[in-house]
C-alpha cells in the first residue's frame, strides 16, 4: 500500500527521484500515465494489469469509454529506476501535469501520484475546505471513517 507525501524536483531532462519508501512496492518496472485532476499516476505492473482488464471490459461502442481509454493508454509508459532512484517522465506527461520544477509525490493506496507543487497546493487547499462534505457524501457508499 502506498501512502505519504514527499517533495522532489524534476530536472530539465524529466527525471525525478521516487522516494525509497515507494520504490520497493512499485517494483523494477512500473507504468505511469495521465491521472485525474492534472497529475501523473504510477502503478505497479500487477495493479496496471488489473486496471487494464477492467478498462478492456468497458463497452467500446460507448463514446465516453473510447475517449477515456484513449486518454489513459496513450499517455502510458513503462518506466524503470536509474541508479539514483529516478524515473524519466515523458514530455507529454510533464506538459499535462505541469511538472516544471518542484513536485509532490503522494502515495494513494494502490498507486502513486506525481503532482506539480503549485497544482497540488491548489487542489489540496480546495479539497481540504470541503473534506467534511466529501466524507459525508461517501457515506452513501457505506464508507465510514
Amino acid at each position: 500500500m502506498f501512502m505519504g507525501e514527499y517533495q522532489h524536483n524534476i530536472d530539465e531532462k524529466g527525471r525525478i527521484i521516487i522516494p525509497s519508501k515507494l520504490r520497493e512496492d512499485l517494483g523494477e518496472t512500473f507504468v505511469i500515465t495521465r491521472g485525474m485532476d492534472q497529475c501523473v499516476f504510477g502503478y505497479p505492473m500487477e495493479e496496471w494489469r488489473q486496471l487494464e482488464q477492467k478498462l478492456k471490459a468497458l463497452p467500446f461502442t460507448k463514446k465516453d469509454a473510447r475517449a477515456f481509454t484513449r486518454f489513459f493508454f496513450s499517455g502510458a509508459a513503462e518506466v524503470q529506476f536509474d541508479k539514483q532512484g529516478r524515473i524519466n517522465v515523458s514530455t507529454p506527461l510533464k506538459q499535462y501535469a505541469k511538472l516544471e520544477k518542484e513536485c509532490v509525490i503522494i502515495g494513494v493506496s494502490n498507486r502513486i501520484e506525481i503532482w506539480s507543487k503549485p497544482v497540488w497546493e491548489s487542489y489540496y487547499a480546495e479539497s481540504e475546505a470541503s473534506f467534511a462534505e466529501i466524507s459525508e457524501s461517501l457515506m452513501d457508499f457505506d464508507f465510514d471513517l
